[in-house]
């Protein structure tokens, strides 16, 4: 007997329900090894491997590993903080200034139609990692669900995040930060 709820097993999603669970268990006040964020941050300079499209002295931009489009990006602090409000003027001007980097790249990259462009503060908004604080920046276009969104709830990617990175490296509007 069928409750009509069909299941779609998504195993690849594992790890990242796993790396944000250990987030949760980060002890107040101090910076959690599993913060996956903090271990971008700290992988070195920008490359394929680590996802980090480019780096700044307080920001750092870094594609998404579970995109919900080709080109989605995350726009962080170095820092490790959860609230906008914890950030320093020269945080707050450089994670905007990183964002604004981030929509010029995804646009020549991409040409989408429009972008999404914000913040799900807290789990509760839909944070899959409250804990560092970070901005989506993604391309959108009209109609952009096909049949497996609408019938299974499932977004196909026709990009390697490999080949997305080199494509929106190619278009980062500035160069790389020194150091």
């Amino acid at each position: 007997m069928s409750d009509g709820l069909e299941q779609l097993w998504a195993g690849w999603r594992h790890r990242y329900v796993i790396d944000a669970t250990d987030a949760e268990r980060e002890k107040p006040g101090g910076v959690a090894d599993g913060c996956v964020f903090c271990r971008l941050a700290a992988s070195g300079p920008p490359s394929a491997e680590n996802g980090v499209l480019w780096r700044g002295e307080t920001c750092f931009c870094v594609l998404n590993a579970y995109p919900y489009a080709n080109g989605h990006l995350l726009v962080l602090p170095l820092r490790h903080l959860e609230q906008l409000d914890e950030l320093t003027a020269t945080e707050s001007a450089d994670l905007w200034s990183l964002t604004q980097d981030a929509v010029a790249a995804i646009s020549a990259a991409y040409r989408p139609d429009g972008l999404n462009v914000g913040a799900n503060l807290g789990r509760a908004a839909g944070a899959g990692i409250p804990q560092h604080l970070h901005l989506h920046v993604l391309p959108r276009w009209s109609g952009d669900t096909n049949f497996m969104t609408t019938v299974a709830g499932v977004r196909v990617m026709p990009q390697t995040l490999e080949d997305s990175w080199a494509q929106l490296h190619d278009a980062w509007p500035r160069p790389e930060a020194p150091g």
